[in-house]
């Protein structure tokens, strides 16, 4: 495969990379702020997000071996074919339901919405490793603007989402983003290049678990981070500024739709763009793995105090201090600029571990991982919320970047596996 060829298979999995995420951010910010404007409790908006992360866990594990059987351009096919048929689901339910039924056929189709989400990004990701050119330190660089521009993309999902949440209402935006999805997936389809490999029919389902110590080691350092994360991000954060932003009426509510989005928007968008940086940041771009491996354990160590002088900060002010809202956004903004740096050395690191005949395996596994973080951070949010309010949220965050810190401090005394 010429460079030219790899570069250009490169940009269209990239393109149809963000296509999908500004439609999961969109669809994650609609869920939330439609379900919260109808009474659903801290809980039960946990509830709704929990099948979504259920779903990544085991699409992961499954998607790295369908991958490596069929090819990768069918997981990313059905990626995007499957956010489609969820978004149509979505804009089926009906208002009369009950809260109980509500939340079980949401849970249900946010869990499809899972499932698709991590089609995409497991093809996404293993396609850097596979069409990068080797040895020149372009892998980081690859790796880091992809994930980079995601989450940019996606950040100006959260916006979108809301913004459109508060104009043209819940069911009209489903239907829209599912149309504009479904004209991405047929240009995809028509035009992607060739370049992604095909499956080999030998490949065995048992192959998925890693039995590389550095993939496992780094792997449990991954679901830590995103709990760290999500414990604030899902539900906490987001009920916590409706509630000092909103006094209930309707356009203060619509307001409010539009600063939450507005700023989960910026964060996101703010992430994204270091997460492109990050090989600057580091210095990475030409340096061995080892000293990578370094670098991922100072950042965590840089990550871990942040969100305890924030719940203490929370604690002491107690309900409706002014300045404690303004500093939580600068705090939280500092912990997405470490949180960013943490992320793409990451998924830098997998890539460089990951043996040239399994990576879809060796990157589905570590994306398993991910969405079991993403899941553990989701529960605790509502759960931290409801029972404590701001000061626990994120103080249970600090002892999730806590734990990822430990994790990752065992990578260095590890060897890799013999090929």
């Amino acid at each position: 495969m010429s460079q030219p060829n790899g570069a250009r298979a490169y940009a269209a999995v990239t393109a149809a990379y963000w296509a999908f995420m500004l439609s999961d951010g969109a669809l994650r910010m609609l869920v939330l702020l439609h379900f919260n404007g109808l009474g659903f409790s801290p809980v039960q908006l946990a509830y709704l997000f929990l099948l979504y992360e259920i779903a990544g866990i085991v699409t992961n594990l499954g998607a790295g071996w369908i991958a490596a059987r069929f090819g990768l351009a069918s997981t990313l096919y059905g990626g995007l074919g499957i956010q489609i048929v969820a978004l149509i689901a979505l804009a089926q339910l009906d208002p009369s339901w009950g809260v109980v039924a509500s939340v079980i056929y949401v849970m249900s189709v946010q869990g499809l919405s899972g499932v698709a989400k991590d089609l995409a990004k497991m093809s996404s990701k293993s396609a850097v490793k596979l069409l990068a050119p080797k040895g020149d330190g372009t892998l980081f660089k690859w790796v880091a603007l992809l994930t980079g521009s995601k989450n940019a993309v996606k950040g100006a999902g959260f916006f979108l989402g809301a913004a459109l949440l508060a104009v043209a209402g819940f069911t009209g935006t489903l239907w829209g983003m599912a149309a504009i999805l479904a004209v991405i997936l047929l240009a995809i389809v028509l035009f992607l290049p060739a370049g992604l490999p095909a499956g080999k029919k030998g490949t065995k389902f048992s192959a998925v678990i890693s039995r590389d110590a550095r993939v496992n080691r780094l792997s449990l350092a991954r679901v830590f981070l995103f709990a760290a994360r999500d414990v604030w991000f899902v539900v906490g954060i987001p009920i916590y500024f409706q509630s000092v932003l909103s006094d209930g009426t309707p356009d203060s509510r619509r307001a409010a739709f539009f600063l939450i989005g507005g700023f989960m928007a910026l964060w996101i968008i703010a992430y994204g763009a270091v997460q492109a940086f990050a090989p600057k940041l580091v210095g990475g771009k030409n340096q061995p793995v080892r000293q990578i491996e370094t670098q991922a354990m100072r950042w965590a160590a840089y990550l871990t105090p942040i969100p305890f002088v924030l719940a203490g900060a929370a604690y002491v002010a107690g309900a409706g201090a002014v300045w404690l809202t303004a500093l939580v956004v600068l705090g939280l903004l500092l912990f997405g600029f470490v949180f960013a740096v943490n992320s793409s050395v990451h998924s830098y690191l997998i890539l460089a571990f990951a043996g040239e005949g399994r990576v879809t395996m060796d990157v589905g596994f570590y994306y398993m991982a991910n969405a079991a973080g993403r899941l553990l951070g989701t529960l605790l949010s509502g759960l931290s919320y409801q029972i404590g309010g701001l000061p626990l949220c994120l103080g249970t965050a600090g002892l999730m970047a806590a734990l990822s810190w430990i994790a990752v401090r065992r990578l260095q005394k590890l060897e890799p596996v013999a090929a």
